[in-house]
């Protein structure tokens, strides 16, 4: 297990101190320093510069995305649309549920209207939570 002795790698102003501390050296070498590589299977040292490079701009807090959620991988983007499934469930993505930070366990109430269908979360005890909350 040549990975176990890789340290976790840095971010946030723990990592912008800590390429300020580096600067006379490479980039490479301080992405490297900062924990941004993987090791090979031969045990060799491979950096991640795009990796690093984001970290830096995210610290930072460069918005480079106009509406970046969850792991910053591609895909498509959320439409506010939703299509009743071949089995008839309606299926919220998470997209909306990260959107609006919802947590596993979260409850809501079902109200049916004539063309619409309204959830209003419940809180602790299955009460209703007010709009403003």
């Amino acid at each position: 297990m040549a990975n176990a002795t890789q340290v976790k790698p840095l971010v946030g102003q723990e990592l912008l101190q800590k390429v300020k501390n580096l600067d006379n050296l490479s980039k490479e070498e301080k992405a490297k320093a900062c924990g941004y590589y993987t090791l090979t299977k031969a045990g060799n040292p491979r950096v991640n510069m795009m990796k690093f490079l984001n970290a830096l701009i995210e610290a930072e807090g460069i918005q480079l995305d106009s509406a970046q959620n969850g792991s910053g991988r591609g895909g498509r983007s959320a439409s506010f649309r939703i299509t009743v499934q071949s089995n008839g469930n309606l299926l919220i993505g998470s997209t909306y549920t990260k959107q609006m930070g919802l947590k596993a366990g979260d409850e809501f109430e079902i109200t049916l209207g004539r063309k619409h269908i309204r959830l209003k979360q419940l809180g602790e005890n299955g009460a209703l939570m007010d709009e403003d909350d």
